[in-house]
């Protein structure tokens, strides 16, 4: 049976994609610093390419769903010429986890929060997904009956890179975390449950423009 460790460290990683969760990141060179996220005040949805996987040593854990909603700066807001251009989002929705541990399972996952998205034009482009204090919380059930908490101490802060994509049905801009991005938690809940730890994850995301779905979520100069 694979260590306590890496069933907690998972079970929040799974949480967390929250990653999941990283949101805006690669495109064409940047102009001098200068950022703006397109269209300008559009409605913009965050969702995963094929399932979101987490892995700690042999021990994996699958999502099959992950939505999170939020909306683009209406101009001037969406551009700044000497830095990242900032996105409020309300807390993603994450459904059909599972782990590949016998006689465990993950019993509720609740977000909270204002989960922030920043991206920095550049080549590639830059960008962070800064999860609340507290923003992710994960139960589990079974022979390791658990609470663990995503970033318990202040907040997290996951990067990964961006592509422009073309449209937001058959070619979104979609968003890779950077290799070995780790994400803090704390567990409660007895003699198999740890009390801290950092989690990987690794999961492709499209960001969609909901509002008109013949364009995409940009980022550029």
């Amino acid at each position: 049976m694979r260590s306590t460790n890496s069933l907690s460290r998972v079970m929040i990683a799974t949480a967390a994609v929250a990653a999941a969760a990283t949101f805006w990141g690669a495109g064409p060179a940047a102009a001098a610093g200068s950022t703006t996220i397109s269209p300008a005040g559009a409605h913009a949805q965050l969702k995963n390419i094929g399932n979101m996987t987490f892995t700690l040593g042999t021990f994996t854990a699958t999502c099959t769903t992950m939505v999170a909603n939020g909306q683009v700066p209406a101009s001037p807001g969406n551009h700044n010429a000497a830095g990242p251009v900032s996105i409020t989002a309300a807390p993603p929705s994450i459904s059909g986890c599972s782990i590949n541990a016998p006689f465990t399972s993950i019993s509720s996952i609740t977000t909270s929060g204002t989960w922030t998205i920043s991206a920095q034009n550049g080549s590639p482009i830059t960008g962070s997904l800064i999860i609340p204090t507290g923003g992710v919380v994960v139960k589990t059930s079974g022979l390791a009956t658990c609470t663990v908490t995503v970033a318990p101490s202040g907040p997290a802060t996951v990067n990964g890179t961006f592509a422009n994509g073309t449209n937001s049905t058959t070619n979104p801009s979609t968003i890779t975390p950077n290799s070995g991005q780790t994400v803090p938690f704390t567990a409660t809940g007895g003699g198999l449950c740890p009390t801290s730890g950092n989690a990987t994850f690794n999961v492709k995301l499209g960001a969609y423009d909901t509002d008109n779905t013949a364009t995409a979520i940009t980022v550029g100069p």
